[in-house]
């Protein structure tokens, strides 16, 4: 008869795909109770990172933690970085955003502590939309320049990202082209 794997075996082995996050939810779908989370959070094995998320201390702390647990800390699969986080993270604007920006299903709604240094948008995106960053889910190029020109990222950021993007092989001719198109009939309206 084989045994059980244990509870922080369990819980290693989903948080090493995020950053050395797992989310009580997670924890529930492995058959995890939250007598045995809170047990891993009194022996120090895990820390509340924020509401419902839990991080390894032993875990490497990386550049991208704060990104990784912006997405889990809204608990909801389709969340994804998205508008001006995602330019910043595939490198191709100068942009600075000062706060951590997400997309998320319009259907949701939040009433949660903890997210003052997050933007949440509301949009329903296609899985072609979304791709990985850094193991972060986390829109395409292409929707993080369209989105950025719907809530009127400045111009010569997106002219940048068009242009940075199509040089480093994030866009195509036709992506380029038809986003250069869609930032100057914004300036048309």
């Amino acid at each position: 008869m084989m045994a059980k794997p244990l509870a922080r075996d369990e819980l290693w082995e989903i948080a090493t795909t995020q950053h050395g996050f797992v989310t009580a939810q997670q924890a529930a779908e492995a058959s995890i109770g939250k007598q045995a989370v809170q047990m891993l959070v009194r022996r120090g094995t895990l820390e509340r990172a924020a509401y419902g998320v839990y991080r390894f201390p032993q875990y490497p702390v990386g550049e991208v933690d704060q990104l990784a647990l912006a997405v889990l800390w809204t608990r909801v699969p389709e969340a994804a970085m998205s508008h001006e986080t995602a330019l910043d993270a595939y490198g191709i604007s100068d942009i600075n955003p000062n706060r951590i920006h997400l997309t998320v299903g319009k259907h949701r709604r939040f009433r949660r502590t903890g997210g003052e240094d997050y933007v949440v948008h509301y949009e329903d995106l296609d899985t072609k939309q979304i791709s990985w960053w850094q193991e972060i889910p986390t829109v395409t190029p292409t929707t993080a320049i369209e989105q950025c020109i719907v809530v009127g990222t400045p111009t010569y950021l997106l002219h940048q990202a068009i242009e940075r993007g199509f040089a480093q092989g994030y866009l195509k001719a036709g992506e380029r082209d038809a986003l250069t198109e869609a930032l100057e009939a914004r300036h048309d309206r």
